[in-house]
């Protein structure tokens, strides 16, 4: 039998944690729900003494957790799951480290389908957030990067970090790193987020797709 899923459910209010709970668990048999957080200061302390797997972090708690997220991730791979569907916030959840962005009124359908391709290393966004975020990302012509630098786009778009990417190609971690500066250059884009909602665009990658 495949080893548990451990998911702690951070979120200030109760009913939606229980409701949250209720379906994981009924639902899933491989997830177990090892704590619930209903304060972001208790959220350390809880990683601290109920190791888990994934953090379901809501974004508007008592305080806002967004400035949490990337102190939260050397710990644990952080899901926020939010009631707000502004593009704003979701972005810049996935700027501080959050590796998916699940709106609080999809959580039923597309939950668990965001917590099981984090867990295998990847990056999930909501299809209607990918449309949002590629309509304000300009459309560069790609035949201004070489078929290297496509591979290496597509890999970053599937949620690969540099020393794997590197892996994959046969490459050194200073080539790769090498190689997304000056497709930052090329593209004029600023980030990883941004260069893979590019590569969605073109066609470099389908939407959620993984890597295999």
């Amino acid at each position: 039998m495949a080893e548990a899923l451990r998911i702690i459910i951070a979120d200030d209010h109760a009913l939606f944690r229980q409701g949250l709970k209720s379906m994981l668990v009924n639902v899933h048999p491989d997830v177990m729900v090892v704590a619930e957080v209903e304060n972001v200061s208790g959220i350390a302390t809880a990683l601290t003494e109920t190791p888990c797997d994934i953090l379901l972090l809501d974004l508007q708690m008592d305080r806002s957790a967004l400035a949490d997220i990337q102190g939260l991730v050397p710990q644990v791979q952080v899901v926020v799951v939010t009631a707000s569907e502004q593009l704003t916030d979701a972005l810049a959840a996935i700027r501080a480290g959050a590796r998916a962005v699940v709106f609080k009124r999809f959580a039923v359908e597309s939950l668990m389908e965001a917590v099981r391709t984090v867990r295998e290393g990847h990056v999930w966004l909501p299809p209607a957030l990918q449309s949002e975020l590629a309509s304000q990302v300009s459309h560069p012509d790609p035949k201004t990067l070489t078929s290297r630098e496509q591979e290496i786009v597509r890999l970053v778009a599937l949620g690969l970090h540099n020393p794997e990417i590197a892996q994959r190609l046969g490459l050194k971690n200073v080539t790769v790193k090498s190689h997304i500066n000056r497709i930052f250059h090329k593209l004029d884009l600023r980030d990883r987020v941004e260069l893979a909602v590019y590569a969605f665009r073109l066609g470099l990658v389908g939407i959620n797709e993984r890597a295999r």
